[in-house]
């Protein structure tokens, strides 16, 4: 009975059970616990984990980076930062222009194929496709004539000053430029055709060339004009030298000289293959 006096009593409160008077014990017991979990969410945000998402994003980063960096040096070392301007522009337009060329030469060559594979008029394609590549043939090795649109290119030298070089510089520009056939005077220039001699007596092929040098070239007769005029192009060569020149576009241009090719010693037609 007296240790029963000694016991506090317990007053439950409105609305309450006897174990609501234990809660402000057990906040004061889970604060070091929230205290804890906070610390740990500020740390998560510190460090937070990567994704694979971003894992592949920072390797591909990466990559790309060593890509630019040695794409960067490569371009640094390359020739083309020597070239001026001018240089690089004419070379872009070259470069167009072939490339033109060779598209257009690819396409012809599929249509070729095509025709070749269908089978109904596969003999007759083959025969058309070899009088083509014989015509061709001989017209770029200077073994038949050539008529088409180009342009008149006039050369003056009154001093008698162009150099050979300047007259190889003249026919490589042409040739970047696309042109298909080349005569000068009454010299047919083919692949193995050369410029030597002196200022004033210039040969080509070993024949000497008479003052004005006037160039007839079959292709395309805008680019053409443009590879010869262009800054720093051939014809600035010319009036480098002390020379002057004209380029005429023409509807027709007819190079009738022709080149008679030795015969060779060496080398012989290879087998066709039969399959």
């Amino acid at each position: 009975m007296a240790d029963d006096e000694r016991r506090d009593p317990v007053v439950a409160q409105p609305g309450g059970t006897p174990d609501d008077a234990g809660a402000p014990a057990r906040d004061e017991a889970a604060t070091p616990r929230a205290r804890l979990t906070g610390w740990s969410a500020l740390a998560s945000a510190l460090h937070p984990r990567a994704t694979r998402a971003q894992l592949l994003a920072g390797v591909l980063c990466a990559v790309l980076g060593f890509a630019v960096v040695v794409q960067m040096r490569q371009a640094g070392d390359s020739s083309l930062s020597d070239l001026r301007t001018d240089e690089l522009v004419r070379l872009l337009d070259e470069t167009s222009a072939r490339a033109d060329q060779l598209s257009r030469e690819a396409t012809d060559l599929q249509a070729e194929r095509d025709q070749l594979e269908s089978g109904s008029t596969s003999r007759q394609a083959a025969l058309d496709a070899a009088r083509r590549n014989a015509a061709m043939q001989g017209i770029l090795s200077g073994r038949l004539p050539a008529v088409g649109p180009g342009v008149r290119v006039s050369l003056q030298d009154p001093n008698g000053s162009i150099r050979p070089v300047t007259m190889l510089n003249m026919l490589e520009e042409l040739r970047n430029a696309g042109a298909e056939a080349i005569q000068v005077g009454d010299r047919r220039v083919t692949a193995s055709s050369a410029f030597t001699g002196a200022p004033g007596a210039i040969q080509l092929d070993g024949e000497t060339l008479k003052a004005p040098y006037v160039w007839l070239v079959i292709g395309d007769p805008d680019t053409i004009q443009t590879a010869l005029e262009i800054p720093g192009g051939a014809l600035a060569y010319v009036r480098n030298d002390g020379g002057t020149g004209d380029v005429t576009k023409v509807q027709d241009v007819e190079i009738t000289a022709l080149r008679d090719l030795p015969e060779p010693k060496y080398a012989t037609p290879a087998p066709v293959p039969t399959s």
